[in-house]
């Protein structure tokens, strides 16, 4: 059975999509079968794959909204054994449009289900929001991958995304888990990456994945070419570290 796992936090620019992007690849590059399903409206993981929205036929939204199946809604991408159900800016709208819809919190876990075990990962990009969409994303997630952006502001927000994830665990989906913080657009000169990667490790000990992600201009430059960076530049920096994130998620999961 495959694992689904959010990529959530509610502060912009922590390295959320860049994350679910170049993840799912090296996991893919690990022999492991993967989806990326595009919960942001801004379709950043979508374009970043080289897929234009207006060529799908359907997105998350008509899946969310119009009960469209998730099998179907799936494009190939350039990573072999890594499919992606894409979105686009229609999904801005679906929070008023599910409002009224019954379970309406549990609507993609719901969607998400019949295609779960023809896949070993299920990596869900999450807006930076903690509205209903991203409600429904941790419904349906058996787990949760932070991203830490290695800045002091980053420390802030985690708690009220802690106290979100303990509400929903409480009350809609007892099975999710944190799988790990993740620091992220790290830079090993400045005292202050370090101090941060610190503090984590020792708040939340063994939950920090020991792969932090550096600062890297691959990383920032392979969207605009619509690749990962393992194919944009397989021996940068940006790439290796996600190929040992992968592995680290993989080993853990093993145990």
């Amino acid at each position: 059975m495959g694992k689904i796992i959010a990529i959530a936090n509610q502060k912009g620019g922590v390295g959320k999509t860049t994350t679910t992007i170049n993840l799912a690849a090296s996991l893919a590059a690990e022999g492991k079968k993967t989806l990326i399903i595009d919960a942001d409206p801004q379709a950043n993981a979508t374009s970043g794959y080289g897929i234009d929205p207006k060529t799908m036929t359907s997105s998350i939204y008509e899946c969310l909204v119009d009960d469209y199946p998730v099998e179907g809604s799936q494009v190939a991408t350039c990573c072999e054994g890594l499919d992606l159900v894409g979105s686009r800016i229609d999904l801005a709208g679906a929070e008023i449009e599910l409002i009224n819809k019954p379970a309406r919190e549990n609507v993609l876990k719901k969607a998400v289900a019949p295609v779960k075990d023809k896949y070993d990962y299920i990596l869900i990009d999450c807006s930076p929001s903690l509205g209903l969409i991203t409600v429904n994303a941790l419904t349906a997630a058996d787990s949760v991958i932070i991203p830490v952006q290695a800045e002091y502001f980053a420390l802030e927000g985690i708690t009220k995304l802690l106290n979100t994830i303990r509400i929903i665990k409480s009350k809609l989906n007892p099975q999710i888990e944190i799988e790990g913080f993740l620091l992220t657009m790290y830079d090993a000169r400045l005292r202050l990456a370090n101090q941060i990667y610190e503090e984590l490790k020792g708040h939340f000990g063994p939950m920090v994945f020991d792969t932090v992600i550096p600062r890297n201009i691959r990383l920032s430059e392979a969207p605009s070419h619509g690749l990962p960076a393992l194919l944009y530049d397989p021996i940068s920096r940006g790439a290796t570290s996600h190929v040992a994130l992968a592995r680290e998620l993989i080993a853990k999961n093993n145990l």
